[in-house]
Order: C-alpha cells, then sequence, then structure tokens
C-alpha cells in the first residue's frame, strides 16, 4: 500500500515539475524559423585607400608635338623675313603719311594721321587672308590662266624687246579697309571700302554727329549705330557725286598707294604672327 500511495503521490509532483521546468526553459528555435534578415551574411565592402593618385610627368606625345613645332619654326625662320619689312611696306612707312598702330598679337592694324583740323584713322586686319573664298580664289585662277594664255599669244606676234618689259597680272585678294575722319565739334565721316589690284573701291559712305559712333568700339555703341540711317550704297550715287568722294579720299591718302600697301602689309603681319603662334605653342608643350 505504501509503495502504492507513494507512486501515485509522487507521479503528481514530478509531472508538475516537468512543466515548471519546461515552461522556465526558453524555447530554442530551430534555423528554419530564423529571420532572413539574420541568416544573411553580412555585407563586405573594398577596402578604403589612403594613397595619393600618381600624376604623369608629361604626356607621351608631348615631346614629339614641341618637335614638330620646332621644325615648323626653323622652316618658317630661316629665311630672316619675319623681322625684314618688305622692301614696298618699308617704303610706304619711310614716305606716306600715316604712322602705324601696330600690336603684337592683334589681327587689326591701324594706320593714323592729321590733315588740316582733321583726324584720320585707318584700319584693316589678317583675317580677310584667312577668310579667302575658295570659290573666288578658283575664279582668280581661272582668270589668271586666261589671262596667260591672251599674253602668251600676244607674245608672240611681239617683238623680243616688248616681251621682256611685259609682266602676267596677278589678281590679289580682296582687303577690308574701315576709313574714319573726324573734325572737331562735327561729329565723323565713315567710309567702308576695299582695297584690291591696287585699287580703293568704295562701298558705302556714313555720317555719324557723334565721333566715336563712327569706331564702334563698345556693344553699347555698336548697338547705337545700328540703327542709325548709313546712306544708300555707293555704286547707287550720282557718277560724279562718286568721282568727287574719291578725289575727297584721294587728297587725305585714301589712295592706290595705301591699296597696295594693305595687301602687302596683311602678308608680312599673318606671317609674323603665325611665327609667334608656333613659338609658343612650342613653349607651352615642352619642357624647356
Amino acid at each position: 500500500m505504501f509503495s502504492i500511495r507513494s507512486l501515485t503521490r509522487s507521479v503528481p509532483r514530478t509531472l508538475s515539475r516537468s512543466i515548471a521546468t519546461s515552461a522556465a526553459r526558453p524555447l530554442q528555435r530551430s534555423a528554419f524559423f530564423q529571420p532572413t534578415w539574420k541568416l544573411m551574411s553580412r555585407p563586405s565592402y573594398a577596402p578604403f585607400s589612403t594613397s595619393r593618385p600618381r600624376f604623369e610627368a608629361a604626356g607621351q606625345v608631348d615631346v614629339e608635338l614641341a618637335a614638330k613645332f620646332q621644325e615648323e619654326l626653323a622652316l618658317e625662320t630661316e629665311s630672316g623675313e619675319t623681322e625684314e619689312l618688305p622692301e614696298s611696306v618699308k617704303y610706304f612707312l619711310d614716305n606716306g603719311p600715316f604712322e602705324i598702330i601696330d600690336k603684337a598679337g592683334e589681327e587689326e592694324v591701324v594706320l593714323t594721321r592729321k590733315f588740316g583740323d582733321e583726324n584720320i584713322r585707318v584700319s584693316f586686319t589678317i583675317a580677310d587672308l584667312q577668310n579667302i573664298n575658295p570659290e573666288e580664289d578658283f575664279a582668280d585662277s581661272a582668270l589668271q590662266e586666261e589671262l596667260e594664255m591672251d599674253q602668251s599669244r600676244s607674245n608672240k606676234d611681239a617683238s623680243p624687246e616688248e616681251n621682256i618689259d611685259e609682266q602676267p597680272l596677278e589678281p590679289g585678294y580682296l582687303a577690308r579697309v574701315d576709313v574714319t575722319i573726324e573734325k572737331p565739334g562735327k561729329g565723323a565721316m565713315h567710309v567702308d571700302a576695299v582695297a584690291r589690284d591696287g585699287l580703293i573701291q568704295i562701298e558705302n559712305v556714313s555720317y555719324f554727329s557723334k565721333a566715336e559712333l563712327a569706331t564702334a568700339e563698345t556693344p553699347d555703341k555698336e548697338w547705337e549705330r545700328q540703327s542709325l540711317y548709313a546712306g544708300p550704297p555707293f555704286g547707287n550715287l550720282d557718277e560724279e557725286l562718286q568721282t568727287l568722294i574719291e578725289r575727297y579720299l584721294d587728297e587725305r591718302g585714301i589712295d592706290t598707294a595705301l591699296a597696295s600697301f594693305v595687301p602687302d602689309y596683311i602678308d608680312f603681319k599673318e606671317q609674323r604672327e603665325y611665327v609667334r603662334w608656333l613659338g609658343n605653342l612650342k613653349g607651352f608643350v615642352g619642357n624647356n
């Protein structure tokens, strides 16, 4: 009896102790029920480098390019023509009435002079040499060939002495010339013209009550100038009036001598600026 009672008493205590122990022990979760974010591996990052980037001392083409600039520079300067004025240019500057303003590195060239109480300014640019129209150049070449053929035919009928004196004509390029004539208290007269083949060809004549508008050196002045009446095309004027204006300009040195000087000086200055350009870029690219 004791053993049976002891068994019946011990069973409830054992069962209750087992239940209590199970309740106190935390429930272990299997990996199958683990949250997804715990199963993911921690992200890996590339190691951060504190070393400085390496810069190349020079490009691979620098030396070769600098040498090519030097080669071109030597070819352009070996004759020494970039420093010596052509005889025609030197004669005009030494014997003409104009003073020249030519700043290194700039395209525009300015001639100035006094004529009585007038201040005369003539300007032109070497950009005209770079803006030659290929079609016009082709037309000039065709004209030159035709002139040479005509010259050859005429030479057959001429005496040897006449053939020595005659030279084939060489059509030149067109160079724009801006002329401004100022009078104290009277504003300015502005002339748009071109120099070609030893002649000054007038395109337009304008008058400005404000002398500074004739040159229009600022955007504001240029804007104000564009709104003013510029006059009719020169070719539409009465022929006698055209002749008198041409004589008026001729007296002030806007003549055939100037028309021959402008293209010659453009050639000289463009060559000199090209040599300066080569030297500047050679010095920039090279290490020395």
